[in-house]
């Protein structure tokens, strides 16, 4: 819940930092709030700069105000739709189910899901983090899954706010273990599926996360908010 219109200038701003050219090994996403995206889609079509939702609702359409449906993403110029996140497992009560209808709506409307999993510090705290996050995987991938259409984002839900710090061995166990569980996910074709890091990545940390066997790239919190943060994160993948 951050952008007004002046913030559109950042989009400009990192193409101009990129200087016309993505990473030939990665994709740059940004998942505006709605109320930007389609400003934002329009801005971002010559740059090679992908753009998405930051949630959508599981049924096509119908009387549910305040809601954005998959295909209204789409149809504003979204590629991608973001399902699941910690927050809205949170503040709304999400389950793997709801989040799996979600997910599936946005497969139905040509998007490509990122279904985000992690766990609590308290779940955390009790041993069953890979559990929990691989359970997550199980309940929340859609019907039709396989690479090509769906990524997994892993929250250490732990270590946002609460001053606890996910050490590189902590993201090597958990992407290692989720990589585990795709290939053991009914029905679906994710074991070659991407696995972004969401938590707390910054120009200082990006390179090294990045490099973890099982990390495929970063789901990006206050650092996407500044042109020049975010770029400082991209360009560890020219």
């Amino acid at each position: 819940m951050n952008g007004l219109q002046s913030a559109r200038k950042q989009i400009t701003d990192l193409a101009r930092l990129m200087g016309g050219a993505t990473p030939a090994n990665a994709d740059v996403l940004i998942c505006p709030p709605a109320t930007l995206l389609a400003d934002l889609a329009r801005d971002a079509k010559t740059s090679g700069i992908h753009t998405g939702g930051q949630d959508c609702h599981a049924r096509i359409k119908g009387a549910h105000t305040g809601d954005i449906a998959a295909q209204m993403l789409k149809d504003a110029g979204a590629s991608y739709v973001i399902v699941g996140h910690s927050e809205r497992r949170a503040d709304h009560g999400e389950t793997d189910a709801i989040v799996k209808a979600k997910a599936e709506a946005a497969l139905a409307a040509g998007l490509i899901a990122i279904v985000c999993v992690g766990e609590t510090l308290a779940e955390r705290e009790a041993g069953r983090a890979f559990d929990v996050a691989g359970g997550q995987v199980a309940g929340s991938l859609p019907n039709g899954a396989c690479a090509a259409n769906c990524v997994i984002a892993y929250e250490p839900v732990w270590a946002i706010g609460t001053g606890e710090v996910a050490t590189l061995d902590d993201i090597a166990a958990m992407h290692a273990h989720l990589r585990q569980r795709l290939g053991q996910a009914d029905g679906a074709d994710m074991i070659d599926a991407r696995i972004l890091y969401g938590g707390s990545v910054k120009p200082g940390n990006a390179e090294q996360i990045f490099s973890l066997a099982d990390v495929d790239g970063g789901l990006i919190g206050g650092a996407s908010l500044s042109a020049t943060d975010f770029y400082g994160i991209i360009k560890t993948q020219y």
